[in-house]
């Protein structure tokens, strides 16, 4: 998707994958991180505005977008989160940042999380949007989330089962996530939704996407379970929409404090896609919080 004028498309291989992005401007760098089911499409309303004070790098994390698919093995590393990051950071000192800012959404926020505490002399400020810490989720699981977030039981199930069923009607799987996880007024540009149609067609991409969330549920809980007692070290910013799960499911900024020593955050008024629903407010958050240096 065209993000406008002064933006560029690259491709950089890390040690584990090769990683689709676009980047413009010029400042400070900011990398974004999108979430499930999209692409890094969805900071379109954002990324050209944050441009004219941060050079911004959008990718594609591993197994979505037009990123490769690496092949994953019996206990998922491949998609867990630590690899994730691992390609983020391979990706900026490439592109000449040895230290960064970073902001995440869905499950970039996850790989954001995982990426401040593996790499804290790299990260120096982080926003997370519409998430609590994967290790919560689980460990307070209940059947309002398992209803809530069904998805998160479904993708897991093992020998193919969700690709074969996603795989029948990936269109309505899709649009259904759209639809269900964000407010009622919300709506998406129908550029955007044809670039997370076009990506989540691929069987490649529906796979991938499943080993993500099985590592979710398996090798990033052990690694987390492992840091339990380390905090983010670097400030926090959390923003979640008020018309999401997330919100009507746990005190957030309580869970975030228990998890990072120096957080804020604000409540939005939208659904779960912060940045295509509120880009109003969204970007005014991100340009005040990295615009304050990281220390």
């Amino acid at each position: 998707m065209d993000m406008g004028a002064g933006f560029r498309t690259e491709h950089i291989k890390t040690s584990g994958a090769e990683i689709h992005l676009v980047h413009g401007g010029k400042g400070p760098p900011l990398l974004l991180l999108h979430g499930y089911p999209q692409t890094h499409a969805m900071w379109h309303l954002v990324a050209p505005e944050l441009a004219r004070s941060f050079h911004v790098i959008c990718p594609d994390l591993r197994g979505y977008g037009d990123s490769s698919k690496p092949p994953s093995d019996a206990r998922h590393e491949p998609y867990s989160k630590r690899e994730m990051a691992r390609d983020m950071v391979e990706v900026m000192a490439e592109l000449g940042y040895p230290r960064f800012a970073v902001a995440g959404h869905d499950r970039g926020a996850r790989v954001a999380h995982r990426m401040a505490l593996d790499h804290p002399e790299r990260v120096s400020r982080v926003c997370v949007m519409d998430i609590a810490p994967t290790l919560h989720m689980f460990r307070h699981t209940d059947q309002n989330f398992a209803t809530g977030y069904y998805h998160w039981f479904f993708l897991i199930q093992p020998d193919g089962l969700p690709e074969h069923m996603i795989g029948a009607d990936p269109d309505y799987f899709l649009q259904e996530k759209l639809n269900r996880w964000s407010g009622p007024e919300a709506s998406f540009a129908p550029a955007a939704v044809a670039e997370y149609l076009r990506c989540f067609r691929d069987p490649q991409v529906i796979h991938a996407s499943c080993e993500d969330y099985r590592a979710a549920a398996t090798i990033d809980l052990d690694h987390d379970e492992r840091d339990r007692d380390r905090k983010v070290e670097c400030p926090l910013l959390v923003l979640w929409g008020k018309r999401g799960f997330v919100h009507r499911t746990y005190d957030v900024m309580a869970v975030w404090r228990d998890y990072a020593d120096k957080v804020e955050g604000r409540l939005l008024d939208c659904g779960h896609f912060l940045p295509e629903e509120a880009p109003e407010t969204v970007l005014p958050e991100l340009q005040r919080w990295f615009a304050t240096p990281g220390h």
